[in-house]
């Protein structure tokens, strides 16, 4: 397997700005991609042990048509590998609507380049204010689906979280969106996005950020469910995972799994004392997750 020359090793992970990762195990080796930063579209890392991590560069060098130029509007990427076939949903402004959309690029190797000749947005709901934070889940029987956050907010519209089966391929999707989620406790004020969909012991969880992501108190939760397509209880009024001493604003969650199934949260926070741009530094976190009587928890050691 190809990737791209690879860049220099990072020696602090909390001096990048490295915001709403998502880690692609392959094998043995960890890619995180990330929203664009130091002029790259999408960020991307490398990684053989979760512990030491190297830049590799842009994962998507060239835009397409439809987007907007600028990298400060490429956001949340995530990937989906399909047979041999790697396929990365992001969100990028679409030019003709002025909106945020989802776009869909692909590649042979997990560290890209990834490609995306599409002449529009690959899902964008206009009617509801634009499509952001992309998240794909595959089923026990490898049937995959896409999470996203209706973008309402951005024009006074009500904001949801919402699911869509993909294509085998992943190159489409199919059948009908369904809503999963809204705002509806008093801590996710204004907001509620970032979703990401884990199932254990039959049950699913779709967890979720919420409150404001340029704040100290954005933070994280989840919802459960019983069915892939809802409805989803919010067991808490209070947000699952907080801000702490040195770990401020957590949001953007994204989970995987390592080799010995343990899974992991790939999260990003702003990095102690500095809160919001241009002083502050939103880096990358690693945490495992455990299960405890049906809730998931950070595993301490």
């Amino acid at each position: 397997m190809t990737i791209q020359k690879r860049k220099s090793i990072i020696e602090n992970l909390l001096t990048v700005d490295f915001p709403d990762p998502f880690v692609l195990r392959e094998g043995a080796e960890y890619y995180a991609y990330a929203t664009n930063a130091r002029g790259y579209n999408v960020q991307l890392l490398h990684s053989h042990d979760l512990h030491t991590w190297e830049h590799l560069g842009d994962a998507l060098p060239q835009l397409p048509a439809w987007a907007a130029a600028g990298q400060s509007l490429t956001w949340a990427p995530s990937v989906l590998k399909r047979n041999e076939t790697y396929v990365l949903y992001y969100t990028a402004r679409f030019a003709a609507a002025g909106l945020q959309c989802l776009g869909c690029a692909s590649s042979e190797s997990p560290g890209g380049p990834f490609r995306d000749a599409s002449s529009r947005p690959f899902l964008c709901q206009e009617h509801l204010g634009g499509s952001i934070d992309p998240s794909p889940f595959v089923e026990d029987d490898g049937s995959a689906y896409l999470l996203w956050k209706n973008d309402g907010n951005s024009c006074e519209l009500p904001t949801g979280l919402w699911l869509q089966a993909l294509r085998t391929d992943g190159l489409a999707v199919e059948g009908e969106a369904v809503e999963l989620l809204r705002r509806d406790q008093p801590w996710e004020l204004p907001l509620v996005e970032a979703p990401a969909l884990v199932k254990h012991a039959g049950r699913y969880y779709l967890f979720y950020s919420g409150n404001w992501w340029e704040s100290a108190d954005y933070a994280i939760s989840y919802a459960v469910s019983h069915a892939l397509a809802g409805p989803y209880i919010k067991p808490d009024a209070q947000p699952w995972f907080t801000r702490q001493e040195d770990v401020l604003g957590p949001g953007g969650q994204e989970f995987f799994t390592t080799p010995e199934e343990q899974l992991w949260m790939a999260y990003h926070a702003w990095t102690a004392p500095n809160v919001g741009y241009p002083s502050g530094t939103r880096s990358l976190h690693l945490a495992p997750i455990v299960f405890k009587d049906g809730h998931p928890a950070v595993k301490t050691t």
